[in-house]
């Protein structure tokens, strides 16, 4: 059962756990005790929690809602309970390369039903669902699984509403109003509803719970920065991590930044780093002897792959490791992850709206952070 934290600010007032466990069939401390299982039915029961969901909406007057903190099994984790579909489950949703779910995506209520039927489903894709009343006018959604025509998403005048999955079938929905019809549609669906304080799984709440990094924007500083620490051969490499769990690695001199600014995707977050080494051998060879690590590799191509996994999985496979052009060993615990520097990308109005927060730098001195580097800033100059 999922915690009760107090009603971060600027959470919808009115939250409502939604379940299909009767709360007579709890003990004392909350634990349901009940017959029902934890996962989704495929069926009827599931049926009721997305009709319930739509009734909360319509009554709010909720047409629209936007993706927040996506996550996909695209990488090597998999947050659901049942096994791992390709794509997390969002195929039907959104084309085979998730174009279009990303932070701040703003979709169909429709299409937020079957991102909730996903989510039920536990077989990898999250997000949070919410309004986002000061977002500018979007581009225009065309996702398979919305069958009306093309449109332009306008500026949101939604009121605050958000829809969060959790784990074993809990969802949480927030309204800026009480909705009685809508909470007498749920019990009349077979489900309970319960108010609460707040939704455990708001950002704010999550935020305070010591989560490490900043939220620095990739705004003109940024780029000047990135185009002088390439030309003064300190960086090379740009990752965007356009869905939690998921990266792609861009190389940048040449004359490509503005190229690949211009098709990165919207709020991801940003990493710079240097070079990959071309003594691929050192770079197996150095591999630590336990834990995780991420091994980051380009092919004779150009195209640059990370992985991660054992280093003894990847040591047995070393033949095959060996033939990439070069490649580079990164940490992935936090505090041992360090990129040149960091940001997240602001919306097309400057505003940096994204929640995400950026990997850590080393201060300068103290390591090869290029976070204030004169020589790099002088030379994008």
């Amino acid at each position: 059962m999922d915690s009760l934290p107090r009603r971060p600010r600027d959470a919808p007032p009115h939250v409502y756990r939604i379940t299909k466990y009767d709360p007579a069939d709890r003990d004392e401390r909350g634990v349901y005790t009940g017959p029902e299982e934890a996962v989704s039915d495929h069926g009827p029961v599931e049926a009721a929690y997305l009709e319930a969901i739509a009734a909360f909406a319509e009554e709010s007057g909720v047409r629209h809602l936007s993706i927040r903190e996506p996550q996909a099994p695209l990488g090597f984790t998999h947050f659901g309970l049942e096994p791992a579909l390709e794509g997390g489950g969002l195929a039907g949703i959104f084309p085979p390369d998730l174009t279009g779910f990303h932070d701040g995506a703003r979709v169909p209520a429709a299409v937020g039903l079957e991102l909730v039927r996903a989510m039920l489903r536990d077989s990898g894709a999250w997000c949070r669902l919410e309004t986002e009343p000061d977002t500018f006018t979007g581009p225009a959604f065309t996702g398979p699984a919305f069958t009306g025509p093309a449109f332009t998403v306008p500026s949101s005048t939604e009121p605050a509403f958000a829809v969060h999955v959790g784990w074993d079938q809990y969802v949480y929905v927030g309204s800026e109003g009480p909705c009685p019809a809508a909470v007498a549609r749920t019990r009349e669906l077979g489900l309970h509803p319960e108010p609460l304080d707040a939704s455990p799984y708001e950002a704010e709440a999550e935020a305070g719970s010591g989560e490490p990094g900043e939220q620095r924007p990739a705004d003109d500083d940024f780029w000047a920065r990135l185009r002088g620490c390439v030309a003064a051969g300190r960086a090379a490499l740009l990752e965007e991590t356009y869905i939690d769990n998921a990266s792609r690695w861009h190389r940048l001199d040449g004359g490509a930044i503005e190229a690949v600014r211009a098709r990165l995707t919207p709020r991801a977050r940003l990493a710079v780093w240097p070079d990959l080494s071309t003594d691929v051998a050192a770079v197996l060879a150095a591999l630590p002897e336990d834990g995780l690590v991420e091994f980051v590799r380009e092919d004779h191509g150009g195209r640059i792959t990370s992985e991660v996994d054992d280093p003894q999985e990847f040591r047995a496979r070393t033949a095959e490791l060996s033939g990439a052009r070069a490649a580079a060993v990164l940490s992935v615990y936090t505090g041992e992850r360090s990129p040149l520097f960091a940001a997240v990308l602001p919306d097309a109005d400057g505003v940096l709206r994204a929640r995400w927060r950026t990997e850590p730098a080393p201060p300068t001195g103290t390591g090869p952070s290029c976070a204030s580097c004169a020589s790099c800033a002088g030379s994008g100059s």
